[in-house]
């Protein structure tokens, strides 16, 4: 708990509990160097300390396969996922949840990134918004939460009032949604955290900068919650994104060769195709797989809960 009399009356913030304690606080032994090593010094010291990355993310392997079978159910039943944090957390949650849209073409109101101070926080710091235990409320009432919803706290350090008060608020509104924290150093679940997963990344190579390690932690583990998602929702072919919004040349390109490898049409015949189907890579194969129109392959994919798997084989 903070001790608001050490400062008072000061210009300060109240001071927090020691931190000390917390993996992400700590000092790395293999850095107490740093500001005396040269650049290709630093490069390989911190290309050194991200391996610990991959391991942090195999360990917690079981923990997200955990949180992802739980909201699956609800997920592709309609329910949304919903990030929330403050600084870099809520950074790379609200990152995660914009790049759903364009790559799977899923509505942008499936999976949902909530960052303390609002959107103006992604690109200037609000540091103060996130000692608010209250602070995500007024954002998930605008949601209505339903059990078929699933919200996930990221906090590196696991102590953030934003995002701790924020499970709370969550479980408040909605006993029945799913409520996950995704952290960067070992600590109890909070009462509040139906699941709890830890990225034990260890101390940065600069002490307390968690948009390092932690961080590059934190957007993988989050690629990998969304993209699973999508995958089980029936959006990934293969390994193909069959769903992808041509919205640009690149991905119309994308689009056409995803037709090509899928049907064996040439670029242009795919691209004409592309065009008949009004720009859905899936329709567009069950189209030419199947030799229907546009509307039928839509009455078939929709028969199939959208899989292409499930119309084509």
């Amino acid at each position: 708990m903070a001790d608001a009399s050490v400062n008072a009356g000061s210009s300060l913030p109240p001071i927090s509990a020691d931190r000390s304690h917390i993996l992400t606080e700590q000092r790395n032994p293999r850095s107490m160097n740093l500001d005396e090593l040269s650049v290709a010094e630093c490069v390989a010291l911190i290309n050194q300390e991200d391996q610990a990355v991959i391991e942090a993310l195999r360990q917690a392997g079981p923990a997200i396969a955990g949180f992802i079978s739980a909201v699956e159910p609800g997920f592709l039943a309609g329910g949304r996922l919903i990030y929330f944090g403050a600084g870099t957390s809520g950074r790379l949650g609200v990152l995660d949840a914009s790049e759903a849209p364009p790559t799977f073409q899923v509505p942008p109101d499936r999976i949902i990134g909530i960052i303390a101070g609002g959107d103006g926080s992604l690109r200037t710091s609000s540091e103060g918004r996130e000692d608010e235990p209250e602070g995500v409320r007024a954002e998930l009432e605008k949601l209505k939460l339903t059990e078929g919803d699933a919200v996930l706290g990221i906090a590196a350090g696991g102590t953030t009032p934003y995002v701790v008060g924020g499970m709370a608020v969550a479980k408040s509104l909605c006993a029945g949604c799913i409520t996950g924290m995704l952290v960067c150093t070992p600590l109890s679940k909070p009462a509040a955290a139906d699941h709890l997963i830890v990225l034990a990344t260890g101390p940065e190579v600069l002490t307390g900068s968690t948009r390092m390690k932690a961080g590059t932690g934190t957007k993988l583990a989050l690629n990998t919650i969304s993209t699973t998602l999508m995958v089980r929702s029936g959006r990934v072919y293969q390994n193909l994104m069959v769903d992808v919004k041509a919205s640009n040349a690149k991905l119309v390109d994308r689009a056409v060769r995803t037709i090509g490898m899928l049907t064996g049409l040439p670029r242009q015949e795919g691209l004409a195709l592309l065009m008949r189907a009004d720009g859905r890579v899936k329709a567009a194969v069950v189209m030419h797989k199947l030799g229907v129109t546009l509307l039928e392959a839509d009455a078939k994919l929709a028969a199939a809960g959208g899989k292409l798997r499930g119309v084509i084989g």
